[in-house]
């Protein structure tokens, strides 16, 4: 399906894996500053045969090679600030895009982190006159594995000899703000991994499909982009191009998006946003209880509305109501256990072929059926997010190009929850390591977070707010100011359903933008010989 090579082996793990689906469901973020540049690049250049790569992983458990994969895996970015301290070259500087070079906190009024969710209520180690200049993130398959590697880390940090400092101040449980790492776990239950996250939603159900990611090409379903062909088929979906998420190769527009020199330093590179993201629990409980007694479809309903998914991940465009969403996740759940409980190689795959014929359910579909939003609300988080064809309301524009609007503006998603919200309180240390990978923080994440969560004029809803990750404010009394509208059936008599003084349910406590290089580049930053011209 996909012509586009990609040296895989030199592009970081998690722009391609999503680890959590390879079993590995805890996770820390730590972060370094910079002290003296010689030694921190002999930290980086020492750290670098730990880094995983995105070479493919066998469902067996092992490498192309036959080696078993790992059970930790380290990856490795920097900020502009951090680039600049390990000495790379004034005019490789000056070639990066402005929004990187800025930051996360300078671009505060673009993002809406207004209020609650401003500087000065971010965790201790976000708040210093300039961001952290290095994020090592470890994803581990148990705690034990995932402090072996910590310790490895310190230990390489102790050899530089004040080269590198490790940065404390992260937020934790019990008020503790000066923890030298965040923890980030997947939420368990029944002593298994799920894909929840606090506020009881399934996540991360599907990431972007490009040319080149050497995934297997059945994710190119809903991961893709929509052809003129009908979405809930296999046939209506081909791979985004590369360079939509990887530095040094042509996007959707046909061109190779801005990105610094020289081209070694770039190429098979990509840019995180990294966002702590706290969950108001409590104040979302309470508003989808209260308000739910009176939506028709009541609380869960509701909830479904505000996602667009019900929380065990169907979608509303192809379950609209809660019994047919219920009676998909257990014909879904017992299709996958269909593949461990077949006996012989025909069976299994047999099974397999049933399991993804169902979960193409979940992510096969456009919104061309429902233009007016009466089954998924228009203003829906999932529809803000991933408009897929909907923004052309009907039309075949650009080309004949279904969803090109959108294919424009896809970000790959990954992060963990951390936390412990068992208590469901707004209060303590709980919510998403957000992170968004792309080609260009500025069209992408900010575009999206700028003009569709936090206004909505694309969506011919006015500046209304996504529902869940909208930055509303307070009115005078001291309630929330959002408002959402949720339109009925058309064949229905019943009126549109208005929910207003909506609070901000999520809260942006700390976060930075930063460049993942590719291992060939990890390697120049580490050696010192990055010539621009």
């Amino acid at each position: 399906m996909s012509t586009t090579l990609v040296d895989l082996h030199d592009v970081q793990g998690n722009i391609i894996k999503a680890y959590g689906r390879y079993g590995f469901p805890l996770g820390r973020y730590i972060l370094f500053g910079v002290t003296q540049r010689e030694r921190a690049r002999a930290f980086v250049s020492a750290l670098t045969p730990s880094i995983t790569t995105s070479a493919p992983w066998r469902n067996g458990g092992s490498l192309a090679d036959g080696s078993a994969i790992p059970d930790v895996t380290t990856n490795i970015a920097f900020t502009y600030h951090g680039l600049r301290d390990l000495g790379v070259p004034r005019a490789s500087l000056q070639s990066f895009p402005d929004e990187f070079a800025m930051g996360m906190r300078a671009r505060r009024d673009i993002l809406g982190d207004d209020g609650a969710s401003a500087p000065e209520h971010w965790d201790p180690v976000w708040k210093a006159d300039e961001p952290p200049h290095v994020l090592i993130w470890i994803n581990g398959r148990d705690a034990a594995c995932l402090e072996r590697r910590y310790r490895e880390i310190l230990a390489l940090a102790a050899e530089s000899q004040g080269g590198v400092q490790l940065l404390v101040g992260h937020r934790g449980s019990g008020g503790k703000d000066d923890l030298p790492y965040q923890e980030a776990s997947a939420i368990y239950a029944n002593g298994e991994p799920t894909s929840k996250e606090h506020f009881g939603y399934t996540d991360g159900i599907s990431n972007p499909y490009f040319k080149g990611s050497g995934e297997h090409e059945s994710n190119v379903v809903g991961g893709g982009k929509v052809t003129l062909l009908p979405a809930d088929t296999r046939a209506g979906w081909e791979p985004l191009e590369t360079g939509e998420f990887l530095l040094g190769y042509k996007d959707e527009a046909l061109e190779c998006p801005e990105a610094p020199i020289p081209k070694l330093l770039s190429h098979n590179g990509t840019f995180l946003v990294y966002r702590k993201l706290h969950e108001n629990v409590r104040s979302f409980d309470d508003y989808i209880a209260h308000v739910g007694r009176e939506y028709p479809g009541g609380p869960e309903a509701l909830a479904a509305k505000f996602a667009g998914r019900w929380r065990n991940g169907a979608p509303l465009a192809k379950f609209p109501t809660e019994r047919e969403a219920n009676e998909f996740a257990v014909g879904w759940a017992d299709a996958k256990a269909a593949i461990t409980r077949a006996k012989s190689r025909s069976e299994r795959e047999a099974a397999k072929r049933h399991f993804a014929e169902l979960n193409m359910q979940f992510v096969a579909f456009d919104y061309n059926r429902d233009l007016e939003g009466a089954r998924c609300p228009v203003g829906a988080h999932a529809r803000r997010a991933n408009p897929r064809s909907g923004l052309e309301f009907g039309q075949t524009l650009a080309f004949e190009t279904p969803g090109a609007i959108s294919n424009r503006r896809r970000i790959i998603r990954r992060g963990l929850p951390y936390g412990d919200s068992s208590q469901r309180a707004d209060s303590g240390d709980h919510g998403i390591i957000f992170m968004a990978l792309g080609a260009s923080i500025r069209r992408q994440f900010e575009f999206i977070q700028q003009q569709w969560m936090n206004y909505a004029n694309d969506f011919k809803l006015g500046n209304d707010k996504d529902p869940l990750v909208g930055n509303h404010g307070q009115n005078e009394s001291g309630a929330g100011d959002g408002r959402m509208a949720i339109a009925s059936d058309p064949s229905d008599s019943r009126p549109p359903f208005f929910c207003s003084k909506l609070p901000r349910f999520v809260e942006t406590r700390g976060g930075a933008y930063f460049f993942i290089p590719s291992l060939t580049a990890l390697r120049m930053i580490g050696e010192g010989n990055i010539d621009p011209t």
